[in-house]
């Protein structure tokens, strides 16, 4: 060990017990209109951020423009043969906050059709990374490679930036980006695991039926993609991966610049890569139990096993909602209505939790939440289908949540948000205001 390195070890030693002492004595202490616990604990709860796309209700969950999630899908135009809507007309209502006709849809479809071929270039930048990379880092290149075709920051060099009308150069280089989003990431799924072999797209199908045919799906699998990217869009500003996204976009970078930061957000274990972890723990979880599905009374011991042994349930609790989320219920919804899915035993096993844990957390006392979030259900269906390659769910979740960041970051050009920019104190002044110290 160097000697900074057995410093700096001493020195953290020594720290952390302020930082903990902070938290659990003094957290309540105001810095200002924020309390010490909020200035350490990521800001949880500050009201500082503003988005008109979508707002989560402790109660009621998602809104996306003032819609809820069966408001959302009932509204917006179908599909031909399918009960799920357009992503494209999707796209429409969370930038414009109307429900399109489905002429405006079709619109937007055929424009994304025209701007959706990947440059060559991303595919050569894709081919010369090591195929063990993981398929975020590979998502996360491909969008920043594509900064040299950004219009805003080409009118930017060339001195045509006008604040009032920017946001058109952002809508345009986010269009170009969202058409050749699936895409890229049904490319890096047949280069990395289907032996390099590629499937063209099909110029009669939307979106999201596009995505299920370049990688190979079934027909069903349309319909999942649909609904997984619409579900899995936005949610509110202060996720990792839409505030970022913003953050990086408040300094004038391109939405290349932005988004590519925002997947790198969304890769992290704590947020996006959440739904492999959960599905991953639930076959686990099936294999201790023999590989059969449990009677309830083995199954509430299993959890409190669990628990006692001081590990959590993965896919129960959320930071601001208070009931099952909405996102769970479509996508279990989605099973119940799918014959096979209904009756597939892992979909079982997630039923048989979902009636179980939340009594078991109540009793314990410890979560403020006992009820699934999204990641709870959005695995199996991916497993059930086939998708099993556990490290490209977060790709998957990275094209949905596109859609809300791509609009969330229009319009806060369009309104001349400025550079974000909060002030940092010192642990010591936490302590001089916690009274702590002089």
């Amino acid at each position: 060990m160097s000697t900074m390195k057995e410093v700096l070890k001493k020195k953290i030693d020594e720290h952390r017990p302020r930082t903990a002492k902070l938290v659990k004595e003094f957290g309540d202490v105001k810095l200002g209109d924020v309390t010490i616990a909020q200035a350490i604990g990521g800001a949880r709860g500050v009201k500082c951020l503003v988005t008109d796309i979508s707002y989560l209700d402790p109660m009621e969950g998602i809104r996306f423009r003032g819609l809820t999630i069966p408001e959302t899908f009932a509204a917006l135009p179908k599909v031909p043969g399918s009960e799920y809507p357009y992503v494209e007309g999707f796209w429409y209502l969370l930038f414009t906050g109307d429900v399109p006709t489905m002429a405006q849809t079709l619109e937007i479809v055929e424009d994304w059709k025209q701007r959706s071929c990947v440059p060559q270039y991303v595919i050569d930048v894709l081919r010369a990374m090591p195929r063990d990379s993981h398929p975020m880092a590979m998502f996360s290149a491909a969008i920043v490679a594509m900064q040299r075709d950004s219009v805003f920051a080409s009118n930017y060099t060339a001195g045509k930036f006008n604040k009032m009308t920017c946001w058109e150069d952002m809508l345009e280089d986010c269009t170009n980006l969202m058409a050749k989003l699936a895409p890229i990431a049904a490319y890096i799924y047949r280069m990395k695991y289907k032996g390099d072999t590629h499937i063209a797209a099909d110029p009669n199908l939307d979106m999201g039926g596009n995505f299920a045919h370049m990688i190979g799906q079934s027909e069903e699998y349309k319909d999942v993609a649909r609904m997984y990217f619409i579900l899995h869009s936005d949610h509110e500003s202060g996720n990792v991966s839409a505030h970022t996204t913003h953050l990086v976009a408040s300094a004038l970078s391109d939405i290349y610049y932005s988004y590519s930061a925002g997947i790198n957000g969304l890769a992290g274990p704590l947020h996006g890569l959440a739904n492999q972890e959960v599905l991953g723990w639930t076959q686990n979880f099936m294999e201790k139990l023999g590989g059969k599905l449990p009677t309830e009374e083995e199954l509430k011991k299993a959890l409190w096993d669990t628990l006692n042994s001081g590990q959590v349930i993965p896919g129960y609790g959320h930071a601001v909602l208070r009931k099952t989320d909405p996102r769970y219920e479509s996508q279990r919804q989605f099973c119940l209505d799918t014959p096979g899915l209904k009756d597939y035993p892992l979909f079982k096993l997630v039923s048989m939790i979902y009636k179980v844990t939340p009594p078991i957390l109540e009793e314990q006392g410890k979560a403020k939440n006992p009820w699934p979030n999204v990641d709870a259900q959005s695995g199996v269906i991916q497993w059930y289908y086939g998708l099993t390659e556990y490290d490209f769910y977060t790709v998957l979740f990275g094209v949905g949540r596109a859609l809300g960041c791509l609009a969330n970051v229009t319009w806060d050009r369009a309104l001349g948000y400025s550079i974000e920019r909060p002030k940092s104190v010192t642990t010591a002044m936490l302590e001089t205001a916690a009274g702590i110290k002089k």
